[in-house]
C-alpha cells in the first residue's frame, strides 16, 4: 500500500496535526546543524519559520518536503514521515522555493500545463491563476522576457495549479513591488481561508506580522521562541501609551501602562485642555521582539 495513503488514513484515525515535528535533528556534516526542533501546525493555519540567512530556516522547509531525508526525530506531513513517502505525497503539497524554477524559453502558460501535467488530481484553471496574479496578459511571453518580480509570482502560482493541502513557500513576496507583494499576500490569505496549511519561510517580519498565526524564531538550527505575532507584541511593550504635549514652548512626552490611564492626573487635564500634539501605543515590531529575545540581527 501506498505509505502515503496509509499515513492520511492513520492522521483521520487519530485527527493528528497536518505537520508534526519532534525532537528533529539534521546535519550536513559531524556537526548538527538542525538541533531540537518541536512544534507542530494544524489545518488551516499559516506557520512561519523566522530567521536571518544561513539559521536553518530552509534546510528545516528541506527536511519537511522530503528533499532531505537523513534526519533524526520525527517530521510528519498529513500523516506520513517525510523520508518514507510514497508518490502521492506531491500530489498534495505546493512547493515555491525562494529562486523560480521556471523553463525560460517556454511562455508563462506553457510552464504552468507543463507543471499542471506532472499531477493526477483535479488541476485548477490557469487563466484564473494567471489573472490573480496580473499576469494574465503576458500569459504568451516567455518566461526569458519577465523580470524578476514576474517570475516571483508566476513561480508562486504554479506550486498551486494541483491544488495541493499543504504550502511551502520560502521568501513570497522576494522582489516584488508593494502593490504585487499586497496581490500576493491577499493570496495566500484566501489559500488558508480554502483550508491549506501553509508553512513560510521568511526574514521578512512586516510579512510574518501580517500573514502568520504563529510564528517560530529560528537562530543557529535552533528554536528560540514560538508564539503567535499578536502575543509576542502584547507581551512586550503593547500596553504602554506615549503622548507628547507642548510645555513652555518646548516638546514633553510621557509614557504610561495602559491599565493607568484613568489615573494618569497629567494626561486626563492634557485632554480636557485639548493640548495632546500626539498619542499612541508604544508597540514594538516582530523584527525588534526577535532582536531581544535571540540576539540575532536581521538580514
Amino acid at each position: 500500500m501506498d505509505t502515503f495513503k496509509e499515513g492520511k488514513k492513520i492522521m483521520s484515525q487519530k485527527n493528528e496535526p497536518v505537520i508534526e515535528v519532534r525532537d528533529l535533528y539534521f546535519s550536513y556534516t559531524r556537526t548538527p546543524f538542525l538541533k531540537d526542533i518541536n512544534f507542530s501546525v494544524n489545518k488551516g493555519e499559516i506557520f512561519g519559520f523566522l530567521g536571518p540567512s544561513g539559521a536553518g530556516k530552509s534546510t528545516l522547509q528541506k527536511v519537511l518536503t522530503g528533499l532531505c531525508t537523513n534526519y533524526l526525530g520525527t517530521a510528519r506531513i498529513l500523516g506520513t514521515d517525510s523520508n518514507k513517502h510514497g508518490k502521492g505525497f506531491y500530489e498534495r503539497i505546493g512547493v515555491d522555493f525562494e529562486f523560480p524554477s521556471l523553463f525560460e524559453k517556454l511562455t508563462a502558460r506553457e510552464n504552468l500545463d507543463y507543471f499542471a501535467s506532472l499531477y493526477s488530481g483535479e488541476k485548477r484553471n490557469a487563466d484564473e491563476l494567471l489573472k490573480e496574479v496580473g499576469l494574465y496578459e503576458h500569459a504568451d511571453k516567455k518566461v526569458s522576457a519577465f523580470s524578476k518580480g514576474m517570475k516571483s509570482r508566476l513561480n508562486f502560482i504554479k506550486s498551486l495549479v494541483h491544488n495541493p493541502q499543504v504550502l511551502f513557500l520560502d521568501e513570497p513576496t522576494s522582489g516584488l513591488d508593494p502593490n504585487n507583494a499586497k496581490i500576493m499576500k491577499n493570496m495566500i490569505r484566501k489559500e488558508r481561508e480554502a483550508g491549506k496549511t501553509i508553512i513560510i519561510t521568511t526574514h521578512n517580519m512586516q510579512d510574518a506580522t501580517e500573514l502568520c498565526d504563529r510564528v517560530v524564531f529560528i537562530v543557529d538550527g535552533q528554536m528560540k521562541a514560538i508564539d503567535t505575532p499578536h502575543n509576542f507584541i502584547m507581551k512586550r511593550g503593547a500596553a504602554r501609551v506615549t503622548y507628547s504635549f507642548m510645555e513652555n514652548g518646548k516638546e514633553q512626552v510621557k509614557t504610561s501602562m495602559l491599565s493607568e490611564l484613568s489615573r494618569d492626573v497629567l494626561l486626563q487635564r492634557l485632554i480636557a485642555e485639548n493640548r495632546l500634539t500626539s498619542i499612541h501605543s508604544a508597540e514594538p515590531t516582530l523584527s525588534d521582539i526577535f532582536i531581544e529575545l535571540t540576539g540575532a540581527q536581521l538580514d
